[in-house]
């Protein structure tokens, strides 16, 4: 297993990586890196260990909602006639959408600790 040196959020990690999979674990890491500034950059949150589930949660439930459209392919509400998971002008919720949603539901987050 080779091993590469990425960068996230200013923080430099050393990462195990198959062979071959090197474009992969860049563009994995360049989501992740991208979710936790926005999330950073929000300014509500400061904790790091915070940011990054926050930013683990968005991108859990990006590819979740993503997995589910899939597996739904173009099947449509037999009594609307819409796509599931489109909205009705025919757009799939972009990632801004989807962590104001998120923060939305995570709005009392620092009542937890």
């Amino acid at each position: 297993m080779k091993q590469m040196e990425v960068t996230i959020m200013g923080q430099s990690y050393l990462l195990g990586c198959p062979e071959g999979g090197e474009a992969a674990l860049q563009k994995a890491v360049g989501r992740v890196d991208k979710e936790m500034c926005a999330i950073r950059d929000a300014g509500r949150i400061k904790a790091r260990e915070r940011i990054a589930v926050l930013a683990a949660l968005n991108l859990a439930y990006s590819l979740t909602e993503s997995t589910a459209n899939a597996a739904a392919g173009d099947a449509t509400d037999a009594t609307t006639g819409d796509a599931r998971g489109v909205s009705a002008d025919g757009a799939i919720p972009d990632l801004e959408t989807l962590m104001k949603r998120l923060d939305e539901a995570l709005v009392q987050d620092g009542q937890l600790l």
